[in-house]
């Protein structure tokens, strides 16, 4: 799709933000190391918090003084009232978040060592029982920018970005978690956010460095992807545009928690881009709201406000 200036066009819009996920609630252990299979770690520390890679983007997009709707479906449960709960304290617009009567509200259970890093397990719940209905053509037509990942099944998934082309508005989408993505799809994206994992499963190369991230974002501009922007971790993220082509460094910090980095990455950059800033700078902000929130533990808990970044 070729957007050209359509972001001052979206931007004339109204800079409404329209974000498209799951939601769950994360039940997070800290402990020393994460365990090997068969092994149990003890003395580890427990929290509950609220996640979901929808959720989580649209809270980090809300804290950072973005105009949100969220669709989204939780179940009618202890875990889905208090997700709206923390929509509604974030001044999320939930008009379009589903209460499904017959699936739980989804749940993730995460394992976090000592040097930050995580592995994460997640039963879906009514985020698997989202449908086409869910995604109401009078939203997305009013937004100027949807964010949506893949915890959510990929026809929906499919036919939102559809929708959002029909009707002129840029879509972002971060593939995660990863999974192979049709030509067709990638080719109706404004900008694919894809981690070092996310990006070798997409077009077969190992992401380690500059020149590596580099090859893989030029395959996935040659499938149709107008902006590519590969997140790298500490290092940074690389940008791969018609105009630009460079590695962004990241904020250096001591990394506590890194759970919710992406989302945050992501939410931030939404919010940039729909206040009007220039893509490299919209990736130097979302570059510095991530790198805030590995310094804390949690989820949307960890996602820095306004304030935080300035």
């Amino acid at each position: 799709m070729e957007y050209g200036g359509i972001q001052k066009e979206a931007l004339m819009k109204n800079g409404k933000i329209v974000v498209i996920g799951s939601s769950n609630t994360d039940m997070v252990v800290q402990s020393g190391h994460l365990p090997l299979p068969g092994e149990t770690v003890l003395g580890g520390e427990f929290i509950m918090n609220p996640g979901g890679k929808g959720a989580n983007q649209a809270v980090a997009s809300a804290k950072l003084n973005g105009d949100v709707t969220f669709i989204a479906r939780v179940g009618n449960d202890v875990f889905g009232q208090e997700a709206m709960k923390g929509f509604h304290s974030h001044k999320i617009d939930t008009s379009f978040v589903v209460v499904d009567r017959e699936s739980p509200s989804g749940v993730a259970l995460i394992m976090v060592d000592d040097k930050g890093e995580n592995c994460i397990s997640v039963a879906l719940g009514a985020n698997a029982a989202m449908q086409n209905a869910d995604i109401v053509n009078e939203v997305i037509s009013q937004a100027s920018f949807v964010l949506i990942q893949l915890e959510i099944p990929i026809d929906v998934v499919e036919h939102a970005v559809k929708l959002a082309e029909q009707e002129g508005v840029m879509v972002v989408l971060n593939p995660a978690p990863a999974q192979i993505l049709s030509d067709d799809l990638l080719a109706l994206l404004y900008i694919i956010t894809p981690n070092e994992t996310e990006a070798e499963l997409l077009t077969g190369i190992k992401v380690t460095n500059e020149e590596t991230a580099r090859k893989a974002a030029q395959a996935l501009k040659r499938k149709g992807v107008d902006v590519v922007v590969i997140t790298m971790g500490a290092q940074g993220a690389y940008l791969l545009s018609d105009e630009e082509d460079q590695m962004i460094a990241s904020p250096k910090v001591k990394a506590v928690d890194t759970t919710a980095a992406g989302d945050t990455f992501n939410g931030a950059l939404v919010v940039g881009l729909s206040e009007g800033m220039l893509l490299i700078d919209a990736i130097k902000f979302a570059n510095k709201a991530a790198a805030f929130s590995v310094t804390r533990m949690g989820a949307q808990a960890s996602v820095p406000s306004r304030k935080d970044i300035e």
